[in-house]
């Protein structure tokens, strides 16, 4: 019986790893897609799509900081496929 019991408390605990793992990506996935849509409010004129008044832009622009380096990134590799690559893995 007291086999059983260990077995079941280890599946449990096995279980319970696994769903919090699942539940964090989840968050973490919810986040990035959150910055994303927020970028592309703040920086919506960019790609066509009307953009806040001016003020509300120039109020969030500094919460933009790395999204903007990001940016700036993407326009100096945009024409070479190499520092595309290289970009993805961060070499400095």
């Amino acid at each position: 019986m007291i086999g059983f019991k260990h077995h079941l408390q280890s599946w449990w605990a096995s279980a319970d790893a696994v769903m919090r793992s699942k539940a964090v990506e989840t968050v973490e996935y919810e986040i990035d897609e959150l910055a994303n849509i927020f970028g592309i409010l703040v920086l919506g004129a960019f790609i066509g799509i009307p953009s806040p008044p001016v003020h509300v832009s120039m109020e969030l622009l500094p919460l933009m900081d790395e999204e903007l380096a990001v940016m700036l990134d993407r326009i100096m590799t945009a024409h070479d496929p190499l520092g595309d690559l290289f970009s993805v893995f961060s070499i400095d």
